[in-house]
């Protein structure tokens, strides 16, 4: 049947569980007609995967690695992090590592606390910590790119996007709350395939939200479900709880690709007449979700060492997606084909990976506007140079792979002899 929940605000959430992690069993390779196993079976199996969640949950065991349990000296090496969490070169992942895979819970108990939330919204701190835990188990480590991790380095980013002067001084705390909210939450319960997958298989999803924005809405609707099981707003009047939930539907619905166009056009049209009125809670929202925006896609903005492991696990998502499509005998989608499309060959023109043609098309136009609207700051200026300088080499080493003769290696890693030439060229 239909996990969607009503509640008292009327917003449809999902409960936790009723989608879990995709069984890639329920596809049927053996079925010209592309149908994907028979209803039955399909039923049985997400009925056995829904009652094995629901009983770990009911007896208590929710994998919770503590921060407390890391020794002394990984806890201050954590601790000194945190005093400069709004630093551009902030690494997260080394600092997944000191909190022993904890970086979103930390990373978050910590922002709420700086920015005063916990103590503006009176929230109950185990409450707190119990929905952050809810939501950081709710991604998939599986994932080499939408996990955990990924949803704390653009929560870092949203937090040094936030401190910009230019929105830090109109925004109020539920602005606040929201963007780091919608950050750590935008990309919850990822099933690490796109929404082309989704839709070609006849996956559950695909069809309840009519292949409109489908991962999209189930991140929000995930969202919502975990924030009314854990509780977190129940204190807070029905309205303001209300608004929040549709904020955060509009901030991570504003994550979709294909959206794009719709939100830079708009932004261009607000700086070309100079209409921005931040004074306005519908212009302060649409900024919150350009900065979201950008914070999702800042990785080939980040240091060359950052961006490149970034670039890397998301074209590694995209080969197991095209050996699933492969061993299923469906049609590999485009840049998922492992033998034939390398990393570098990615950032030639892929309108998904970080690629330059990602970049040029999508990242660069959306980091002058935004750069252009905070007033050309310290921060805008390091990201577009990072830019600059990165597409930069990817452009290098695509180059140096054409014209080399002993190209037959298609695994698209970097490797160190090739790091190093690059790291060495003067960027243009």
């Amino acid at each position: 049947g239909d996990a969607r929940v009503r509640g008292q605000t009327g917003v449809l959430s999902e409960r936790r569980g009723s989608y879990p992690f995709i069984d890639f069993r329920l596809l049927n390779n053996t079925t010209l007609s592309g149908e994907i196993g028979t209803k039955k079976k399909v039923k049985r199996l997400l009925s056995f995967q829904r009652y094995f969640h629901a009983s770990r949950l009911l007896r208590g065991i929710v994998p919770q690695a503590s921060l407390y349990l890391l020794d002394e000296d990984y806890l201050g090496q954590a601790r000194h992090m945190l005093s400069k969490v709004g630093m551009w070169d902030f690494d997260i992942f080394l600092f997944d590592r000191l909190t022993n895979g904890n970086s979103l819970v930390t990373l978050l108990c910590h922002l709420f606390n700086v920015h005063g939330l916990i103590h503006h919204f009176q929230l109950d701190m185990v409450t707190l910590h119990r929905f952050l835990v809810m939501v950081q188990e709710d991604y998939h480590s599986q994932n080499p790119y939408h996990n955990a991790v990924h949803a704390a380095d653009v929560t870092q980013a949203m937090h040094c996007y936030l401190r910009e002067p230019k929105l830090a001084n109109f925004l109020t705390p539920s602005d606040v709350m929201l963007g780091l909210l919608a950050a750590a939450t935008h990309d919850v319960d990822h099933p690490g395939v796109n929404q082309p997958f989704l839709i070609k298989t006849k996956h559950h999803l695909a069809s309840l939200y009519q292949n409109v924005s489908v991962l999209e809405n189930h991140h929000w609707r995930s969202t919502i479900g975990m924030l009314r099981e854990s509780r977190l707003l129940t204190h807070l009047p029905k309205e303001v709880t209300q608004d929040i939930e549709q904020q955060l539907g509009s901030l991570i619905l504003a994550t979709d690709i294909n959206r794009q166009n719709e939100f830079l056009i708009r932004l261009k049209s607000h700086l070309d007449n100079q209409d921005l009125r931040l004074e306005d809670a519908q212009d302060r929202h649409f900024m919150l979700q350009i900065a979201l925006k950008c914070a999702d896609i800042c990785n080939p903005c980040r240091l060359w060492d950052l961006s490149k492991q970034w670039s890397e696990r998301v074209c590694e998502e995209f080969y197991r997606q095209g050996d699933l499509e492969q061993k299923f005998e469906l049609e590999i989608s485009p840049l998922c084909n492992q033998q034939k499309d390398t990393i570098p060959m990615f950032f030639t023109w892929c309108p998904f990976c970080l690629s330059p043609g990602f970049m040029t098309y999508i990242v660069e136009p959306l980091f002058e506007k935004w750069a252009q609207f905070t007033g050309d700051t310290p921060l805008s200026e390091n990201m577009l140079n990072h830019l600059r300088r990165n597409k930069a080499k990817w452009r290098s080493l695509l180059h140096k792979q054409h014209s080399s003769s002993r190209s037959n290696d298609h695994s698209g890693q970097v490797t160190d002899s090739q790091e190093q030439t690059l790291n060495e060229e003067e960027t243009p």
